[in-house]
Parts: C-alpha cells; sequence; structure tokens
C-alpha cells in the first residue's frame, strides 16, 4: 500500500520547490536516477478537455506531453482531427502529435514503442511525462504489457475527464459546427480523392467517409441538393463523434472497474453548461486545480516512499509494504 502524506504537508513540500510563483517545480525533483519514474495519464472521451489539462498541468509542473490519440499521430487534417495548435500548447513539447505519414498504418504496438522512448527522453531531462489522449485501447496496451515492462518501471497517476453524455453531446454538436466554420469542408476537399482508403491511416478519422459520398454527388447536384447532402454529412459526423465518446467513456469504466486502475474521475460537466470567464473558473474549481493537487500529493507519495525505502536512517520491518 502507498504511504500516504498528508495534503497540507504535500502542499509545504511542493512550494518549497517553487521556482517561480507561477508554480513551476524545480527539474531535479523529477530526477531521472529514480528507482520508479512518475507518469500522469489523462483519460476521457473525445471533446472532454484533455489537451487543455494537459496544458494546464504542464505549466504548473516541468513536464511534457505524449500523444495518444491513434488519428492525432498522422499528419494532416489539423482541423478535422481537432489537433492542438501551436498557440494553444503553450510552448509544452509535445510528442507522437502529426509524426506519421497520413495512409501509414500505426498499432498499439507502434504506440507502445514511441511512447516508451519518448517516457524514456523526457525523464532523462528530469521532467514529467503526461500521456494525454482518447485512445484507451493504446494507453491499456502501454500500461498492461504482457512482460510488464512498463508498471516495473513506472508509478501511475490516472486523471479522467468526465462530461456528463448530454452536455457533452451538446458541446460536440457545437465544435463540429465550429470546425465547418474554420475551413473543414475545404481541408476535407483536398484531402479526399477517388482512391482514398478509408481502412488505413487518417482516412479512419471521422469526417473522411461521412464526406466522401458528399464529394463524389457534389459535381451532379443542384445548389439545393448540394446544400442538402451537406448537412446529411454534418449531422453524421456528429452522430459518429458522439457514438465515439460513449464508447470511450465505457472502455475507461472497464478498465476502472474489471481491471481494477486506480483512476481519479474529474466531473468537468458544470464547466461545460457554463460560459465565457464562468466557465473558465468552474474550470479551475472542478478540474484544473484539483489535477494539480492530485499531482502534487502523487509525486509526494511517491518520493516519499522511496526516501524510506533509501534511507540509512530508516529500518523497514521484513514484511511490511510501503
Amino acid at each position: 500500500m502507498m504511504m500516504r502524506v498528508p495534503l497540507s504537508l504535500c502542499k509545504e513540500t511542493v512550494s518549497s520547490l517553487l521556482d517561480m510563483p507561477s508554480g513551476v517545480l524545480k527539474s531535479d525533483f523529477f530526477s531521472p536516477r529514480r528507482h520508479k519514474q512518475m507518469v500522469v495519464i489523462l483519460m476521457g472521451a473525445t471533446g472532454t478537455g484533455k489537451s487543455r489539462l494537459s496544458i494546464d498541468l504542464a505549466t504548473r509542473f516541468p513536464a511534457e506531453v505524449i500523444n495518444s490519440d491513434k488519428i492525432q499521430v498522422h499528419e494532416g487534417l489539423d482541423i478535422v482531427t481537432n489537433k492542438i495548435t501551436e498557440e494553444e500548447r503553450c510552448g509544452v513539447p509535445h510528442h507522437l502529435l502529426g509524426v506519421i505519414s497520413p495512409d501509414a498504418d500505426f498499432t498499439a504496438t507502434n504506440f507502445v514503442d514511441m511512447a516508451s522512448h519518448a517516457m524514456d527522453s523526457i525523464v532523462s531531462r528530469s521532467q514529467l511525462p503526461i500521456i494525454a489522449g482518447g485512445s484507451n485501447s493504446f494507453i491499456e496496451a502501454l500500461v498492461d504489457d504482457k512482460h510488464f515492462r512498463f508498471r516495473s518501471k513506472y508509478e501511475c497517476c490516472f486523471l479522467w475527464v468526465d462530461v456528463a453524455m448530454p452536455v457533452l453531446h451538446r458541446y460536440v454538436s457545437d465544435r463540429v459546427d465550429k470546425m465547418v466554420e474554420n475551413g473543414m469542408v475545404d481541408e476535407l476537399r483536398s484531402f479526399i480523392d477517388s482512391n482514398a482508403n478509408y481502412s488505413k491511416g487518417i482516412g479512419k478519422a471521422i469526417g473522411v467517409p461521412e464526406f466522401y459520398r458528399y464529394f463524389r454527388a457534389e459535381p451532379f447536384l443542384d445548389k439545393r441538393g448540394r446544400a442538402k447532402l451537406l448537412q446529411e454529412a454534418i449531422q453524421e459526423i456528429k452522430r459518429n463523434t458522439c457514438r465515439l465518446a460513449c464508447h470511450q467513456r465505457e472502455k475507461i469504466n472497464r478498465l476502472r472497474n474489471k481491471k481494477n486502475w486506480k483512476i481519479h474521475q474529474l466531473d468537468a460537466t458544470e464547466a461545460f453548461r457554463r460560459s465565457g470567464g464562468e466557465a473558465d473558473e468552474a474550470w479551475e474549481e472542478l478540474v484544473a486545480g484539483p489535477s494539480t493537487e492530485m499531482v502534487a500529493q502523487f509525486v509526494c507519495d511517491i518520493r516519499s516512499r522511496a526516501a524510506l525505502l533509501t534511507s540509512p536512517a530508516i529500518r523497514v520491518p521484513c514484511g511490511i509494504m510501503l
């Protein structure tokens, strides 16, 4: 059982390690000389704010982000795949984001290999790896590999950003409309051709197959027919995205309930119900703030346990697990 450190003491410990008032911890706190390294894994359905939370945490701790979205790993279709922009990254280094050829297969095994290398690289710079993305099958393959390599090397803090499905479905619908406003149709038009392969690579992204029928029929339709078919394609994207969100949420529940992953659930529903500054305040109160405390507590717990196990002044009786 992991030894618990009182949160008040943890806050004091973390505060003593601050370089700046913004909350950036000294990098030696995540020394690569540790026996077991720490990693934070952010989970959640599409659209729940995993990327936003990854930046919140990476600007409060010395951290780098590893993308675990199996579609966003590919180059191209930045609007369709809703990749985090350079501006939104706030200077935080990102790995496995837009680095694979659009038509290449990318398997769970590929992800495990590349994510493992990225984590080693991040740790070597005394940084905290933050894995964020919606492809839970990739995360499961990484964490529960059959050779137990990951768990023998890393201690995990799992954070789940959750939003009530009716609220999330409304948000997803609005987000698709904004993607259309931002040029999604033209982006898809330049990508799709008569030989598009929807069975591999970025061709499997929601939006590509839905618009294939529209672009093939467009030259043969009048203005009214094109508008009707366009709306049908957009509505299909919304339906398929909502189905994906439900599937992702079910998978996280399975990992938590059947595989006993200790996943901390953060309810962001109220932040999605509100707008403007009120939404930002709710996000900080319900998601970013609690997540920061959980990660700080996690770091303090692991560091304290390591100190007990390595200190020559402390004798741990046989049979007692810390």
